[in-house]
């Protein structure tokens, strides 16, 4: 090691070193430094990301994916611990002889061609090595630093400094490779039973972090609150202590600041001053004080210190918030262990949320096997709990473990509830369908997780934004609505965006703010005659409801003026009230007038257009406008005019008449639907009348009534119905559909013609 470490630090003859795995964070933070070094460094991953392209910015010279060729010229070759023998690259230098090291060997070589601080324990390293390099930094001892993950306060994740003394290094426990580590200083965070794929017991565990205790020269910081730690490096000369009480570092009159925390420090129970730490949470604050008590070891002065740390904003996935507003914050945690979590959800807490929400991504089969309870015990702590299946790592997979598994530990311990989502690709729909305003969002896990957050932080902007430039009470929204709860059919995907305009001002700054931005608009009203595919409907579905929408009024001369989105039965309900007659027709279809006028719908012989007497509607140009009659051009189960248009309000002309006379007609239609039409959800006629036979009957010649597919069926009552029996999804209707369009193509030579309409995706967009 020293004789590498000698080579490394030799400016006259840089070293061609390959990095096999570089668009890991430790890897990457390696190839920053050997960069920083003057080396020539290289590097090859199975994919480029946003952190290759950077570093290629600064020298790197990448290849993707990974082969013989990338290593023919190397020096040296280094490999992350995800890397296996039969690896091209791994296997060519391996062949050729060329010096094969693993990441922590590397490092090692590295910290120890400076005074190296190595920052241990099983959580809490990359916030505390973070903070201690930028207090050394900030003191003017211009340190160079290796932690893992990105950290905007330092501007990368590692760097390496020609003039400071001091190296801070975060150490990787996970694999044993501490004992590499021959540091000035270390500090110990805390030790708990973690890796057990890797260590046979917390035994085994203690006997690295002892090693590395023992092969500290300076200083050996360590967290007094931690038994195992307090154990193991109470009592040795070199020991410096933090914590609560009964340490070195203590920090009292301790201030929750809502998004930061503000302490008095002690050394030795003497006050050395205040500090106000730029984030929250009592675990920071502990790492805080181990932060301070390395710098003041290390002679940094107490008032640089506590400038620093008021200015430190934590570590990409470290409680990062993701999105703020008045009505929701969300923030993203790279938390993976049990006591990791506890500490997340208990700084979470502290910022007062009305509901706390959490999806969580286990980490590692081993790791969810053995801590199952434990994670079942902690999640208590929230209010809502979605689990996402589990990020594998390198592992494979164990029978009968999954995120279900802590679902079933959370029922043991208590009655918070919990979904297991096993798809975290569409998590997000869910998680941020639940969201309310004054929910807490915590995306947790040391996966991708946090794209989830990412997506739903994205997309709840926007929907923000459009209720904020409005005045309060004109729109409501929800992000991921499920369009199966607002279809007859109850079958489809979620909408991006579901929104309910109250009024025609709203509706109308609606359609213009979607326009403006690129976001595909529908209307939807009840949803009687659509079906929407399973990937949902990506953009607006705007839903007109309440105000001018829901009202109805009898007016003179036999007119009835109505909203879009009063339903059909509704109005002919309150004609008949009225003294109006000629609606009846109206009381068993299940939509509403929106619906009725886009499709000219219709039933015993009567259609919508032929009792309406003006529309009013939002035109292509965001003007509101009112038509007659005569100046809409209306056919069969179609509308031209308002496949362009958005209508808002329709005024319909009746016919005066008794309410005996009314009851009867409507008696008879409720009648003859009930003998003709199936009870179970459909969207109405599925098809258009042909001219040569009417759809129903043409299907019953063809002995289709009863053909199914999945749980979608073409009624055995009307065989123009084709019906949910119970979970359909919306491939299988539209499967069910194709084979009839067939079989009435090949046989009868008709085509068939769909009258219910068809919207959304096959695979989510969003």
């Amino acid at each position: 090691m020293t004789d590498l470490s000698q080579r490394l630090t030799d400016r006259g003859t840089p070293l061609q070193i390959h990095l096999i795995g570089v668009a890991g964070s430790g890897m990457s933070g390696l190839a920053l430094l050997l960069l920083g070094m003057g080396h020539r460094v290289s590097g090859s991953d199975r994919v480029t990301t946003a952190e290759t392209e950077r570093m290629q910015g600064v020298g790197l010279v990448f290849s993707s994916p990974h082969t013989a060729e990338a290593v023919r010229e190397a020096d040296l070759v280094v490999f992350s611990s995800a890397i296996r023998p039969e690896n091209p690259a791994y296997a060519a230098a391996f062949a050729a002889q060329i010096p094969l090291l693993r990441r922590a060997e590397c490092l090692a070589a590295i910290l120890h061609t400076r005074k190296g601080i190595v920052i241990s324990g099983t959580h809490g390293k990359t916030t505390t090595s973070s903070m201690t390099a930028h207090v050394l930094r900030e003191a003017g001892h211009k340190p160079s630093h290796y932690v893992g993950a990105e950290i905007p306060i330092l501007g990368a994740n590692a760097r390496w400094s020609e003039e400071g003394e001091f190296m801070v290094a975060e150490g990787d426990e996970s694999d044993g490779t501490l004992v590499l580590y021959q540091p000035e200083h270390s500090v110990i965070l805390n030790i708990e039973a973690e890796h057990l794929d890797f260590y046979r017991d917390l035994g085994h565990i203690r006997e690295v972090f002892t090693a590395l205790a023992d092969q500290t020269r300076g200083k050996l910081v360590y967290c007094a609150e931690d038994p195992v730690a307090h154990e193991l490096c109470n009592g040795r000369d070199n020991a410096v202590s933090y914590g609560w009480e009964d340490a070195d570092y203590t920090a009292t009159d301790i201030r929750d600041l809502k998004g930061s925390s503000a302490f008095t420090v002690n050394k030795n129970g003497e006050s050395l001053g205040d500090i106000e730490l730029g984030i929250p949470g009592n675990h920071n604050i502990l790492n805080s004080l181990a932060a301070i008590a390395l710098a003041d070891s290390c002679g940094a002065e107490f008032p640089l210190i506590a400038r620093a740390l008021a200015t430190f904003a934590g570590a990409k996935r470290r409680f990062e918030t993701k999105y703020l507003s008045a009505n929701y914050r969300i923030i993203d945690d790279y938390g993976h262990h049990p006591s990791e979590l506890a500490a997340t959800l208990q700084t979470a807490r502290s910022l007062k949320p009305q509901r706390l929400v959490v999806l969580f991504q286990p980490h590692r089969y081993t790791r969810t096997q053995a801590l199952a309870e434990d994670f079942g015990k902690v999640l208590q702590a929230a209010d809502l709990v979605f689990i996402t299946d589990i990020y594998p790592a390198s592992e494979k997979p164990i029978a009968g473990i999954s995120g279900q598994t802590l679902v079933d530990a959370m029922t043991r311990h208590g009655a918070i509830p919990a979904t297991y989502l096993p798809n975290l690709a569409l998590a997000h729909h869910a998680v941020g369908n639940a969201l309310q305003p004054g929910d807490l969002l915590v995306t947790l896990g040391a996966g991708n997780v946090h794209e989830a957050g990412t997506r739903i932080a994205a997309d709840l902007k926007t929907l923000e934004e459009m209720r904020g430039l409005m005045p309060p009470g004109e729109i409501d929204g929800k992000l991921y609505e499920s369009m199966s709860r607002h279809t007859t059919l109850l079958i489809g995907g979620p909408a991006q965006f579901w929104i309910e305009p109250h009024s025609f001002y709203g509706f109308a700054f609606l359609v213009d703010y979607c326009r403006e931005r690129g976001i595909p608009v529908r209307v939807v009203g009840r949803g009687s005659n659509l079906l929407v595919r399973d990937g949902g409907i990506r953009g607006a579905v705007i839903h007109p409801t309440g105000g001018a929408f829901s009202d109805v009024t009898i007016g003179t001369r036999g007119e009835i003026t109505a909203g879009v989105g009063v339903r059909l039965k509704k109005l002919a309900s309150i004609a008949g009230g009225g003294g109006l007659g000629g609606f009846e027709w109206m009381e068993g279809i299940p939509g509403n007038v929106g619906g009725a006028l886009r499709m000219n719908a219709g039933a015993m012989g009567i259609e919508t257009f032929d009792q309406v007497v003006r529309v009013t509607f939002l035109d292509e140009d965001g003007v509101i406008r009112t038509r007659e009659r005569e100046e809409i051009v209306s056919n069969y189960r179609n509308v031209p005019e308002l496949r362009r248009n958005f209508a808002l309000q329709a005024v319909f002309k009746g016919k005066s008449d008794s309410s005996a006379n009314i009851k009867q007609r409507w008696d008879e239609s409720r009648e003859k639907r009930k003998g003709s039409q199936p009870i179970v959800a459909s969207a109405g006629c599925t098809f258009k009348n042909p001219d040569e036979i009417p759809a129903g009957r043409l299907i019953d010649s063809l002995g289709l009534k009863g053909t199914t597919v999945g749980q979608a069926a073409v009624s055995e009552v009307h065989g123009n119905f084709v019906v949910n029996q119970g979970g359909a999804t919306a491939r299988e209707i539209l499967e069910l559909i194709d084979s009839i369009q067939q079989k009435a193509r090949a046989q009868r030579g008709v085509e068939l013609e769909t009258e219910i309409k068809i919207l959304g995706e096959e695979e989510p967009q969003f």
